[in-house]
């Protein structure tokens, strides 16, 4: 099936850069959010982020105008039953998850395909409370959208080849590159990434190091662009923890329980670069270690 309007559900930092990247890439995008706020946020920063793009000569500047002009928002979930594919992008909650696609159902084409932007939820469950769970994928971009090169295509128990091969199609067409992934919890990269997250969190907790000198450590150590305590706040600490949660529970190994300073963390508010304060105090003009 040829793929041409695609709904995206949650303007927040993912879904706005996803609908940056198919734009740009030529497909029509109906961006859907519950805040007029989030919506017109949202697009002013795909502005910022295409501009920064044609100033680098990445992005001709008519084509940034032909994509801001293929972005279209809606405050109705609906609305996006015109569409050929959705990509669900809200916050990292199964039970959100679930009522997002409970409502838009009633409201689809029979052909469109479900896609969920989960880090880390089951995509057999999710399918199972749709209409359609052949039609059902896991379509897992990396953060920063526009700048990461990766997407995990993640098949339910249920997902057809044809679905699998028109999510790998749109993969294609934006420039990007697909891995494959079965469902189980966390996928590949969240699977291997964020237990090492955690331990370096541990690594705080038992006093191995201070923050400064793990993220050195590992920056310098091992080639890593970010150290792990940094690239948490960038990612968002509760983030984190859901998905150690997700591990923990998923598998039954007590090597993914998260630690309880990551928790700790999590309970005082203090999620990381969105919030200003996480294993960095990010509010003066350079980050400063909180521990």
């Amino acid at each position: 099936m040829e793929i041409a309007k695609v709904g995206v559900v949650g303007a927040g930092q993912m879904g706005n850069g996803i609908a940056h990247v198919l734009a740009l890439a030529g497909y029509e995008v109906l961006l859907n959010d519950i805040s007029q706020e989030a919506l017109d946020g949202a697009l002013a920063q795909i502005v910022r982020n295409l501009d920064r793009q044609v100033s680098r000569g990445k992005v001709a500047s008519d084509d940034r105008d032909a994509a801001l002009a293929r972005i279209s928002t809606t405050l109705s979930l609906a609305e996006l039953g015109s569409t050929d594919l959705v990509i669900e992008s809200a916050t990292e909650r199964e039970t959100v998850k679930q009522a997002i696609f409970e409502d838009l159902v009633p409201h689809l084409q029979p052909h469109t395909i479900l896609t969920s932007n989960t880090s880390s939820i089951s995509i057999t469950r999710l399918a199972s409370r749709t209409d359609r769970p052949e039609k059902f994928m896991g379509f897992h971009f990396m953060n920063p959208v526009p700048v990461m090169q990766l997407v995990e295509l993640i098949r339910g128990i249920a997902t057809d080849e044809q679905t699998y091969q028109a999510c790998f199609g749109v993969v294609e067409r934006l420039g990007k590159t697909a891995a494959s992934s079965e469902d189980f919890p966390a996928f590949i990269v969240n699977r291997i990434l964020m237990p090492m997250i955690n331990e370096a969190v541990y690594t705080l907790y038992e006093g191995v190091g201070n923050v400064a000198s793990i993220d050195s450590a590992m920056k310098l150590g091992t080639n890593h662009p970010m150290g792990p305590l940094e690239l948490a706040d960038f990612i968002g600490l509760d983030t984190c923890l859901a998905i150690m949660n997700v591990l923990h529970d998923g598998l039954a190994d007590t090597k993914y329980r998260p630690c309880p300073l990551l928790t700790k963390y999590v309970e005082a508010g203090w999620l990381g670069r969105k919030t200003q304060r996480g294993f960095y105090d990010y509010r003066g003009e350079v980050p400063v270690p909180t521990r």
